[in-house]
């Protein structure tokens, strides 16, 4: 793997093993207590935005040829695949960027990393952290451009004062004035928390946070969520590290659904379907729901077909549009086993959001992005060493990331309506 440093230019093809036009970018950063909004501008011969429809970020995931779009590789906060080849004459170079939503400043990065992957191997990498900034809102990371024929890459690391909009501008783009966004769906939110859960108070500004951004804030859905249960977890139990995930994920649920219930199941060899985790049952639910996780029956080996069957049959006849979301430590054997059942389930109305944490051997969860045969794009990976080393906000942008595209091709399909 080769190690870049900052202000240092060259070209792709001594980053790539033999001639690459599909570059994946993974970039991240840890250690701020905000959301962070990463973009690719594409700019063109006077590094202007002259289309802004070659701006990509969460609220315009694709370019219109196809040429650059989100794609998250995983261990990454987030990533763009480029297919140069398809970019137009036009435009001249990609700059990747990173910008706060919110209070925070560059210099408190613990660490970040622009990096090169070629067939999911890293291949090269661009690091940084706080020490590197200033009090800055906004980083200019890299940046893809033509010279002489070829693709080059120059690791930027600038800082720039001002967010996302400012970027914007200063790439000579327009930034639309923002819709307001009706008070009452935040209030509501935070409300049902201060009335029943006054500890989820400060988790529901966070998820707030990132339903406004990905503009789910009006959308009705159900939300479910699948448990490892299996003997590698059974130190995730012990340590609360489960019961946090039933904390994180509840005011999604009580946002979404008008019933406020987060649909639990867990699997080991056997699945099981638990009762919803509800603002009434929350505190202790992993020790008291079922009289608690150590007697559930599981702990053994894991089997993920079972509880995808038993999920997909509970959601077969609904009508709204449900966000699973799938916890597992790896140990993934059954491949083909899921990879069909995930092609037969992208007919129905569920997206499937796959989460490791502090595993290995994710198998076929880790290609669920290039996963042909389905209708729609139903899935979505991405994996963590430890649930403690991301931050809330972070950790909603990312259950959140790939659900509004699933929700627009889905009702383009008329999965859901």
């Amino acid at each position: 793997m080769d190690i870049i440093s900052k202000g240092q230019r060259l070209p792709l093809s001594s980053l790539f093993a033999g001639a690459s036009q599909a570059v994946q970018v993974g970039l991240d950063i840890n250690g701020l207590e905000t959301a962070v909004d990463f973009a690719c501008f594409g700019l063109d011969a006077q590094q202007k935005l002259s289309d802004d429809r070659y701006m990509v970020f969460y609220n315009q995931p694709k370019t219109p040829c196809g040429s650059v779009e989100l794609a998250v590789p995983a261990g990454d906060q987030t990533g763009f695949l480029c297919r140069l080849d398809r970019l137009p004459a036009s435009i001249d170079r990609l700059v990747f960027t990173a910008a706060i939503d919110g209070n925070g400043t560059m210099r408190q990065i613990r660490s970040g990393h622009l990096r090169f992957l070629q067939e999911g191997r890293e291949c090269a990498r661009f690091a940084f952290a706080g020490p590197d900034f200033q009090d800055e809102k906004a980083l200019m990371l890299g940046e893809l451009y033509r010279k002489d024929g070829t693709w080059r890459f120059c690791a930027t690391g600038q800082g720039f004062n001002g967010g996302l909009a400012a970027l914007v501008r200063h790439f000579g783009g327009e930034v639309a004035e923002e819709a307001s966004v009706p008070a009452s769906t935040k209030l509501s939110l935070e409300k049902k928390m201060a009335a029943d859960a006054p500890k989820l108070v400060d988790l529901a500004k966070k998820a707030t946070v990132s339903l406004e951004k990905h503009r789910l804030q009006e959308t009705i859905a159900r939300v479910g969520l699948v448990l490892d249960a299996s003997g590698s977890m059974s130190a995730q139990y012990s340590k609360g590290r489960v019961q946090e995930v039933i904390e994180r994920l509840l005011p999604l649920a009580v946002h979404f659904d008008d019933d406020g219930e987060l649909d639990v199941w867990a699997f080991s060899r056997k699945a099981l379907a638990l009762p919803p985790a509800t603002l009434a049952n929350y505190a202790d639910y992993v020790n008291s729901a079922e009289r608690g996780w150590r007697n559930w029956g599981m702990m053994s080996i894991n089997n993920e077909p079972a509880v995808i069957e038993k999920v997909i049959a509970h959601y077969r006849n609904t009508r709204l549009p449900v966000l699973v979301i799938f916890v597992s430590d790896g140990g993934v054997s059954q491949n083909k086993e899921i990879k069909q059942l995930l092609i037969e389930a992208a007919t129905l109305p569920i997206f499937w959001q796959f989460v490791g944490i502090g595993g290995r051997n994710y198998g076929v969860l880790e290609k669920l992005d290039t996963m042909a045969g389905r209708v729609v794009d139903n899935c979505g990976f991405f994996a963590l060493d430890d649930l403690h080393g991301i931050d809330e906000q972070a950790l909603y942008d990312r259950l959140l990331g790939e659900f509004p595209q699933w929700l627009e091709a889905a009702r383009v399909k008329g999965i859901v309506h």
